[in-house]
């Protein structure tokens, strides 16, 4: 029996809507959520994803702006915008986008943001925070991916997780969000990595198998036992002249194959995507909320 598909559109609809309830009530206070993209060069993915973003935010009504810059901008002068940023009363959440071009250190980047402003989760406090169970603001994809799981009926709770890839934008984070003691985790979590040995015996052990390792179809039905949850966050581009753009996109693994053996797989395009962004939505809110709150005990 085939798998049953994850629908990431379909479950970050229903966030999006949940929000809105939110928004009114902050509305209500007079209160309106700002979120800054920052963009520095003319990466094609990077347009097209701070696009989505900010179009997403028009759709459910967070106020949002988006800064362009050249791709020569001193790095001086971007930090001098994100305090600016920082100060500025109207906006709660700040992002820039990644990568940013070679004279900029992406760390230095993370450090200026203010931690509450942070919707990215990417801040070493955050990450702190995090990693004490007492988080304040979660990277945004590995907590789609934890949504996805407790929305479609997968609760971690007591699981094998096995997490290919320990990237820092996913791997590295979901890893111990995943194993806290706490709703929507829970679960024994085993990272995978380059350097892992007989990758394969690890896979089959796996009851949900998280791949995020950037390698087109890598995961094959052989890898993976029957009833596993799979959660592909691959995004691949390959050729295939039958497309008018002359490519397509798949993710990690190889879904075909594998849809005839697992119990519930995620697609690409339109699995772990939507939610992404329906986290930072989601994280905008929060800190909108949280500013507001420290502002009224001032």
């Amino acid at each position: 029996m085939p798998a049953e598909i994850i629908d990431g559109k379909k479950i970050s609809s229903e966030i999006k809507e949940n929000l809105k309830g939110k928004l009114e009530n902050l509305k209500k206070k007079g209160i309106l959520p700002g979120l800054a993209a920052i963009l520095v060069g003319d990466n094609p993915a990077s347009q097209v994803y701070v696009n989505m973003k900010t179009k997403a935010c028009e759709e459910v009504g967070i106020y949002s702006e988006v800064y362009r810059y050249p791709r020569e901008l001193p790095e001086s002068d971007l930090l001098k915008k994100i305090e600016e940023l920082n100060q500025k009363k109207s906006i709660h959440g700040i992002l820039v986008q990644f990568p940013t071009p070679e004279q900029i250190s992406e760390e230095k980047v993370i450090l200026a943001i203010d931690p509450k402003k942070d919707v990215d989760g990417f801040h070493p406090f955050n990450v702190g925070m995090m990693l004490a169970g007492k988080p304040t603001f979660l990277p945004c994809t590995p907590l789609g991916i934890q949504e996805l799981l407790i929305r479609s009926g997968n609760d971690p709770s007591g699981k094998h997780v096995v997490i290919l890839g320990r990237g820092s934008l996913v791997g590295r984070p979901l890893a111990p969000m995943l194993f806290q003691k706490a709703k929507g985790a829970n679960a024994t979590v085993t990272v995978c990595h380059t350097a892992t040995k007989d990758l394969a015996s690890l896979t089959l052990q796996a009851d949900i198998l998280i791949a995020a390792m950037g390698k087109a179809k890598f995961v094959t039905a052989d890898m993976v036992k029957p009833g596993v949850v799979v959660i592909d966050v691959g995004t691949n581009r390959i050729e295939d002249p039958s497309t008018k753009s002359g490519y397509r996109l798949v993710g990690d693994v190889d879904f075909d194959s594998i849809k005839e053996v697992a119990g519930a797989i995620t697609p690409v395009p339109g699995g772990v995507g939507p939610m992404t962004i329906a986290m930072l939505l989601s994280n905008t809110v929060k800190a909108c909320e949280m500013q507001s709150r420290d502002r009224s005990t001032d």
